[in-house]
């Protein structure tokens, strides 16, 4: 039999640490073939980012160390190559999408140069890149590729960030592609694009694709076969719909069981009073009209969840809300006082009240605090809340309530996985025990395990302590587990609300139901059945 296109042979990668050598990957083998597409499923911290990115040369060495294994490429060991022989590889033959966009694309630079150099470094005339470059931001769904090549990526979403980082590793047709969590940060239309515009390009071209992911329904949509990671090492092997209907470590069971959507739905609404009432809430942009005049309640502890595609208006809601931004009109009422108009000495005393927790920890978390300084700064600045004596083991009560240890608590952002580092802001936001806490795709980051914990989490407090949510997701599954209510946006306006039950039952608008067919399930036949007649209404 012919070598396999990329072979990973019993590779072990340790991380020397001031607290002793961590065993990050533990004698892991997995191969990829061209047009095959291998998923490696795990929760943070499992290994799987360690174990890809040695394929890349793209661990830090010290600290990190390769002690056992070869990556074998078309049956040459990267590992013996030179620096240059791998520069030559790395890009152009085999090519990654990062977790986190913001960290791997350059602040200073337009994003269309950005994409346009990943080509000429390579050889590719700079007016065919050019070219080239629009294209691909067409093709991954970025509006008026011409306008957005001259942006910066700050002037993007999330969602549209992680676009132009699958166009820039796409730019050079790569043998191989490495994707680390690449629909983690994007709404499930543009998720569905993305994961089908991966699956065309490898029928062009017979990529090998590797899928990095927490999110089984990832799997079920495009994975082949699976690879099950925990603590470093791969527990389990098959196809998707073997390890899906059989699987045989407890591991793989507890991730199947943990997957949002298969639980009842919320049977009714709540009927409590009003805790917030945004009237009428516009923002404008310039030219550009961002929200037009959106209205809604908030009522006491009630979850409610706002649901659209990026630039749909959510996350600009919540802007205003916590007064991030200015609103350009209308009126948001808390206790009968408008947050729009409040004084900054009103405002300070509100924010203990109304917490958020971003979609984005490495934006919001300071990477030179330690993680126990930055959840006890919300006691720093709100000094009448917890005694300083206590805050050591209160830091540690909520690293342990959102799945960390109390050993975290001296470690900085840069020294945790992307979805840690979310669960590091949900302890934050948690510190000052608001009413309120806006969730700005809180949970987007969190494999299946830990989104559970934490959502479960969640919800046990808003009982405790009466607290109401603010839930922005792009995730309808786990919007079906947890919400109350959902809000549908589009284009900046409200275009259907409702509870659980109407919304996912008997939608009324034609957009919320696209947005419920885009949905991935974690049943690879009934994925394969929803693909099915997609493409028969596509044909249609």
């Amino acid at each position: 039999m012919a070598d396999p296109l990329l072979e990973v042979r019993n590779l072990s990668v340790t991380f020397d640490t001031a607290r002793g050598p961590v065993h990050a990957v533990k004698h892991v083998s997995w191969t990829v073939d061209r047009g095959d597409v291998l998923a490696i499923l795990g929760e943070s911290g499992s290994g799987k980012s360690v174990s890809s990115s040695a394929v890349l040369d793209l661990i830090d060495m010290p600290p990190g160390r390769i002690d056992t294994g070869e990556i074998l490429f078309e049956g040459k060991n990267l590992l013996e190559m030179s620096r240059a022989e791998r520069r030559a590889i790395n890009g152009k033959r085999i090519a990654m999408i990062f977790q986190d966009p913001l960290s791997h694309l350059n602040p200073v630079y337009a994003v269309g140069w950005q994409i346009e150099e990943t080509m000429v470094i390579h050889g590719t005339p700079r007016a065919e890149a050019r070219a080239e470059t629009l294209r691909l931001l067409a093709k991954v769904g970025i509006p008026d590729p011409e306008a957005a090549a001259a942006k910066y990526p700050h002037q993007f979403s999330g969602g549209q960030r992680q676009r132009l980082m699958i166009a820039m590793a796409l730019a050079l047709k790569p043998d191989v592609l490495i994707a680390d969590e690449p629909t983690t940060a994007l709404d499930v239309t543009v998720q569905a694009q993305i994961l089908g515009l991966l699956e065309e390009l490898q029928k062009e071209t017979g990529m090998a694709l590797v899928i990095i992911t927490h999110d089984l329904g990832v799997v079920a949509e495009i994975a082949h076969r699976v690879v099950v990671m925990n603590k470093g090492e791969i527990v389990e092997k098959g196809t998707a719909a073997e390890v899906y209907r059989n699987p045989q470590h407890p591991y793989t069971k507890r991730l199947i069981a943990a997957a949002p959507g298969q639980g009842e739905i919320h049977p009714d609404e709540l009927d409590t009073a009003p805790i917030l009432s945004l009237r009428h809430v516009r923002k404008q942009y310039g030219a550009f009209t961002a929200l037009h005049g959106v209205s809604f309640d908030l009522r006491e502890g009630e979850t409610l969840a706002i649901v659209g595609e990026s630039g749909s208006g959510k996350s600009t809601t919540a802007r205003l809300l916590l007064r991030l931004e200015e609103a350009t009109a209308g009126e948001a009422l808390y206790r009968g006082q408008d947050l729009f108009t409040m004084s900054p000495r009103e405002l300070h005393a509100m924010r203990r009240d109304i917490q958020m927790v971003f979609q984005d920890p490495t934006q919001s978390l300071n990477p030179r605090m330690s993680v126990y300084q930055l959840i006890a700064e919300a006691w720093a600045i709100h000094g009448d809340i917890l005694p300083k004596s206590r805050w050591k083991q209160r830091v540690a009560e909520l690293l342990c309530e959102v799945g960390l240890s109390e050993e975290h608590m001296y470690r900085h952002p840069h020294q945790f996985s992307g979805g840690q580092r979310q669960r590091i802001a949900i302890a934050r936001a948690l510190a000052l025990e608001p009413r309120i806490i806006v969730c700005d795709e809180a949970v987007s980051a969190l494999d299946v395990q830990v989104q559970a914990q934490v959502i479960q989490l969640l919800d046990r407090l808003k009982d405790e302590h009466g607290l109401s949510y603010i839930f922005i997701a792009h995730d309808l599954p786990v919007v079906r587990d947890f919400a109350d209510r959902v809000i549908v946006m589009q284009g900046g306006r409200i275009v259907e609300q409702g509870g659980v039950h109407q919304i996912f039952e008997a939608p009324r608008e034609d957009y919320t139901r696209n947005l419920l067919a885009a949905s991935l399930d974690p049943d690879p036949e009934i994925q394969a059945r929803r693909r099915a007649e997609r493409m028969a209404k596509e044909v249609a």
